[in-house]
């Protein structure tokens, strides 16, 4: 059927975007993430970013005035966490990692300055957490800032095991729109966060 105006297109383009929504299990955690903060944003719900990494350029090709090619850069200061806005009037800032490990979320993967600015978010008021995937499981956990600050004081371990996400953390199920639905939990618990 021949509709006018592109309508067709856009059609055909939220046919597109519901197959590769039900269907794409490979997406990474971070475009879930960040197709999530776009619908948040679209609904006026929350303005989450994810933030830049910040680099320094020091070498560029401009083979053309349009065309400039990066040859050289390095990163200027470590990046505090992945993610950073305001929602319900609140600050909130988290970090969201990988795994494919099926029993434990190795504590190497976070960095001390990324804890450290966590906690700096925690105790100054705002919303912090992290959206942990364990990837072989298919299974993403939040667990509040909190939670995660008092499992590194009270425990000698170089990983956090599943169990401790299963019991001290919230899942985050995948659904349609949004793709992960965090703020559903940082709902039901912005009192304690």
């Amino acid at each position: 059927m021949n509709y006018p105006s592109g309508i067709k297109k856009e059609k055909e383009k939220n046919l597109l975007l519901e197959k590769t929504n039900y269907k794409n299990r490979g997406m990474t955690l971070e475009a879930d993430i960040n197709i999530s903060n776009e619908y948040y944003r679209e609904i006026d719900k929350a303005f989450i970013y994810k933030k830049p990494t910040p680099i320094k350029i020091t070498k560029v090709d401009y083979p053309s005035r349009d065309k400039a090619i990066i040859k050289e850069a390095f990163f200027t200061i470590p990046s505090t966490t992945d993610y950073n806005g305001l929602y319900n009037g609140k600050y909130i800032d988290f970090e969201a990692k990988e795994t494919k490990s099926k029993s434990s979320f190795a504590l190497s993967n976070i960095h001390p300055h990324q804890i450290k600015h966590l906690e700096n978010i925690y105790h100054h008021g705002g919303i912090a957490f992290l959206i942990v995937r364990f990837t072989t499981l298919n299974e993403t956990y939040l667990l509040q800032a909190k939670d995660f600050l008092n499992f590194i004081k009270e425990e000698e371990r170089k990983s956090i095991p599943l169990s401790f996400f299963k019991s001290s953390g919230y899942q985050i199920k995948d659904s349609y729109n949004p793709r992960l639905d965090y703020l559903k939990i940082v709902d039901s618990l912005i009192g304690g966060i």
